[in-house]
């Protein structure tokens, strides 16, 4: 076949696709789980539209790629396919994420040698430019290690094929194509027996990313907490009190905290100047303090 016969469009999946993509799938896949079933199908097309694109010919989809965004720090550069893909349905797609992770990409034999996989990762490096992510992660197979297993290690292949010493079609391609190898992923699909069940963790960087600023009261991702324990003791007087209190707040902010939390009734001290009333009149004149002690403490945490 030649690509001017045809009419070739790449595009976004469409709910309408699955039963031409299952039938891909199940043959292409047969030995490492078939296709994903409708139910995940559809929920990556809710959750990540932009993320699954297709090549069509004449309406038929004849080549396609999933993918969903996730935090490199979460995952790291040891997990496995199952650690990312999860139940199929693209729970761990993180919007907020830095690097656009690719979970599928596969071809019609028939179409084979027209470079429609190379198509489809120009897709995905655009998404990722215009997304300004990071860059592009996938774990690589090395189907053609299972003719190599036996004298040489995982490790000592991957080298060889970067060497150009042994050509394999799915490490070779992505070195082409702007991949460098980050990690050997051991064990990361059990059911590829090619590969002896490894994979090589490669990344494609977006030289066109900048890190986004962070704003002036931008929400952080953590809180650090200043946690106080003083000795209850009697204060000449409300400002006294007050006193103690900034003390432990300028205390803790010299250690960067976000929140101070003081003790359960640490203005207690304070009823010491009602000890000749009855409880119940302590109570209420301890709590007249209430307001003006919200507003000292607000101005605190500014």
């Amino acid at each position: 076949m030649h690509e001017n016969v045809h009419k070739l469009q790449l595009r976004y999946l469409e709910p309408g696709d699955y039963l031409t993509v299952r039938g891909m799938m199940t043959t292409i896949f047969s030995e490492m789980g078939g296709a994903w079933t409708k139910a995940q199908y559809q929920s990556m097309l809710s959750r990540f539209p932009e993320g699954q694109i297709c090549v069509e010919d004449q309406g038929k989809v004849v080549a396609a790629a999933f993918s969903l965004v996730v935090k490199f720090d979460k995952f790291g550069a040891s997990h496995t396919y199952e650690d990312i893909v999860g139940d199929g349905h693209l729970r761990n797609h993180d919007p907020k994420g830095d690097y656009l992770y690719g979970i599928d990409i596969f071809v019609d034999p028939e179409y084979r040698g027209m470079r429609l996989g190379r198509r489809l990762y120009d897709a995905r490096k655009e998404l990722c430019e215009k997304l300004n992510l990071k860059g592009i992660l996938i774990g690589g197979r090395i189907p053609n290690f299972r003719h190599h297993a036996s004298p040489m290690s995982a490790a000592e292949y991957i080298q060889m094929v970067k060497r150009k010493e042994i050509f394999d079609p799915v490490l070779t391609f992505q070195l082409s194509n702007d991949f460098h190898t980050k990690a050997l992923l051991k064990r990361y699909m059990p059911e590829d027996t090619d590969s002896k069940s490894h994979a090589v963790l490669l990344e494609w960087s977006n030289i066109y990313h900048e890190d986004r600023p962070k704003l002036i009261g931008g929400r952080k991702t953590y809180a650090r907490l200043g946690v106080v324990q003083w000795q209850m003791r009697i204060f000449n007087s409300f400002e006294d009190f007050l006193q103690q209190v900034e003390f432990f707040v300028d205390t803790v902010s010299g250690y960067k905290c976000d929140i101070v939390l003081f003790p359960e009734f640490f203005n207690a001290p304070l009823m010491s100047a009602f000890n000749k009333e009855e409880p119940h009149e302590a109570v209420r004149n301890l709590a007249d303090y209430s307001e003006t002690l919200r507003v000292a403490l607000q101005e605190m945490a500014v």
